[in-house]
């Protein structure tokens, strides 16, 4: 197998965004939840997560296929590994392992009843290599699920909030300078016939929030302090950030005043059986 390649990744590896995609990953477990129940992940099954990262997803499929079932978590950042091994033994769930190692170097025994991975194949500069690669490792009759967000969608919020709908809009300015695919969840059908896979089940769901307690004011400012050497690189910011804190701060201020429902852009689920 040829070596397969990302798309350049803005978003960096420090202990800061690590701790941003813990955040995220718990605001989006409900969305993958519901991935996963759908897709029948059950007690008993051999589920492969690709793009692990701190293991979230990894833990959410091993409380489904539980005990009698088994997880591996891949990915070639060995910091994420580290933590999310770690994480997988604070929380008890013996039956996940993580390994340091990307999907076109990864080989395994015995095939999988499940290979899933969220936010992973808006990453790849080939998604349709990526998901044959993925499939090539699941069993006859086995699972391909993937959850991904419309990155050509938009932030929104009513009444408008120009705060957090500017934000927004500079994150996605973003990545979809940085991705050739960035609206891939919206032709997931597309890829996956591409890649020779029934045509996919789907789901899309909005996320949406607001009032003071709401965890998108801090997750949005610690997006864009990821992104903002971006941002930078492409002329449309200084070298002098916000620090998220502030930021997070002032757009959760004029949210809460204005009584205001403010939106993600769109949650796009997909899996199939092959």
């Amino acid at each position: 197998m040829n070596e397969m390649t990302q798309a350049k990744y803005i978003l960096g590896h420090s202990p800061e965004e690590i701790r941003r995609l813990m955040c995220q990953a718990a605001i989006l477990r409900p969305f993958t939840g519901r991935l996963l129940s759908s897709a029948e992940i059950g007690p008993g099954m051999r589920v492969l997560d690709l793009g692990c990262g701190a293991g979230d997803v990894s833990m959410l499929a091993a409380e489904l296929v539980g005990p009698s079932g088994s997880v591996v978590g891949i990915d070639r950042n060995p910091q994420v590994i580290a933590l999310a091994s770690k994480r997988a033994r604070t929380a008890g769930l013996e039956q996940v392992t993580f390994r340091e190692v990307s999907l076109d170097a990864f080989s395994d025994p015995d095939p999988f009843d499940c290979v899933v991975g969220r936010y992973v194949l808006i990453h790849q500069a080939d998604p349709i290599d990526f998901l044959r690669a993925a499939a090539r490792l699941v069993r006859p009759g086995g699972i391909v699920a993937f959850h991904e967000v419309d990155l050509a969608g938009s932030f929104n919020s009513r009444p408008r909030v120009w705060r957090w709908d500017a934000a927004g809009n500079l994150i996605l300015a973003a990545f979809r300078e940085v991705l050739p695919h960035y609206d891939l969840a919206n032709r997931l059908i597309e890829h996956f016939s591409g890649a020779g896979l029934p045509v996919p089940n789907l789901s899309r769901e909005m996320l949406v929030s607001g009032g003071a307690s709401s965890p998108l004011y801090e997750w949005l400012a610690d997006t864009m302090r990821s992104v903002w050497p971006q941002l930078v690189e492409m002329g449309i910011a200084t070298e002098a950030a916000i620090p998220a804190e502030t930021l997070a701060a002032r757009i959760k201020s004029a949210v809460v005043e204005a009584r205001s429902q403010i939106e993600c852009p769109a949650q796009v689920c997909a899996w199939t059986r092959i």
